[in-house]
């Protein structure tokens, strides 16, 4: 099994370290456009693998990508960061050409890998791969979902002094500050509703503030954050090369499901070797679905900036 994790900053290089302590592979390649930042985050790793007990085979790249032929799955995560007062979206015209870039090197070199995009706008950048790629939409998978579960389930921890572990909760629609659908209604405690045991206002606040958590984190940091998006990365790559047919909530293509069509959203998904296997229905409430309407409008309108 080989990986490869295209962008060595702060998310790519947090991915990376995850998949390395967690052995998904038998090697790992980091490419980076950054004359020698990947072979000298490669040495480090390699330097604490000792300490950490790995044998993930790593090795740095700098714009090669016949180093990465092979490769079963591949992470984008390449692009520039959020800062402050930045939105995702304001992203899309410098980094559109660098996701279009890779995808066509990468599958120059791994014509059967399963792409998994990090880089923001995800949404639009995940329909941008698939796209210019034309590979088949179950290989193309956008991260954001789970990242953004991951902190809704942070936000009710926090309301119900729990642990996230015993938390079963969801974010589905576009992966921004104003389109992202933090399921509160169908939130769990280990099978306790989560709507019992907090009001109205207190789930409205761990909706509110999980839609801006990363615009928080942005704000706070002075960059994106990296070590929950890394890790969300290299949990999307466990699901997919160990066939754990998790179902994970990612952007994928939707040809029908939810109502939509031509569009790559976030939603429930079947994760598993061959990439996403199959879309999971939630059944929305009238409410629910039209928040996953207006989403997926603001998705359509922001593709329409592409240039495919």
């Amino acid at each position: 099994m080989k990986v490869t994790v295209v962008g060595a900053g702060a998310v790519g290089a947090t991915c990376a370290d995850n998949i390395a302590r967690k052995e998904l592979c038998e090697e790992l390649v980091m490419l980076d456009i950054k004359e020698g930042i990947t072979e000298g985050k490669a040495m480090d790793f390699l330097q604490s693998a000792a300490l950490l007990g790995s044998d993930t085979k790593i090795i740095g790249s700098t714009n090669d990508y016949k180093k990465t032929a092979g490769s079963n799955v591949v992470v984008i995560t390449s692009g520039i960061p959020r800062k402050p007062g930045m939105t995702r979206e304001e992203l899309i015209g410098i980094n559109a050409g660098i996701v279009k870039d890779v995808t066509s090197n990468i599958l120059q070199h791994s014509p059967e890998a399963i792409i998994v995009v990090i880089s923001n706008p995800m949404d639009t950048m995940t329909y941008l791969a698939l796209r210019s790629s034309g590979l088949p939409k179950n290989r193309i998978i956008g991260m954001g979902g789970l990242l953004d579960s991951s902190r809704f389930k942070y936000f009710l921890s926090q309301e119900l002094n729990c642990s996230m572990q015993d938390l079963h909760a969801m974010v589905i629609g576009g992966h921004g500050d104003t389109t992202m659908i933090p399921l509160t209604r169908l939130a769990t405690l280990n099978c306790i509703p989560v709507s019992t045991l907090l009001d109205d206002a207190t789930l409205k606040k761990v909706a509110a503030d999980t839609m801006v958590g990363g615009a928080t984190l942005t704000k706070l940091l002075g960059t994106s954050a990296w070590y929950a998006p890394g890790a969300a990365g290299a949990t999307l790559v466990e699901a997919i090369v160990r066939d754990e047919k998790k179902v994970i909530p990612c952007s994928v293509m939707l040809d029908g499901e939810y109502g939509h069509k031509d569009i790559c959203i976030g939603v429930p998904v079947v994760i598993g070797k061959n990439g996403w296997e199959k879309i999971i229905d939630l059944k929305l409430n009238e409410e629910e679905q039209a928040a996953f309407d207006k989403s997926a409008d603001a998705g359509r309108n922001m593709n329409q900036a592409l240039q495919l």
